[in-house]
């Protein structure tokens, strides 16, 4: 089990994802590698191209838009 991961064996309150597990970002940069990935699509000429021009026009903090 990863840090990330909540203990199981732990009664449903204990085993919330703490607030600072939620963020993306750790400040580094944002690649289109890791946008197209959140987006949940595959790692495509085509869809690098579409993060490269989200990145650029909305900057790093657009990842962030995409998550729940």
């Amino acid at each position: 089990m990863s840090i990330s991961e909540p203990d199981p064996s732990l009664p449903l309150p204990e085993r919330a994802t703490p607030d600072n597990l939620l963020h993306t970002r750790t400040g580094t940069e944002v690649s289109p590698e890791d946008m197209v990935l959140v987006a949940g699509r595959d790692l495509t000429p085509r869809n690098l191209e579409w993060a490269r021009r989200k990145l650029e026009e909305e900057g790093p903090d657009s990842i962030e838009k995409m998550l729940p």
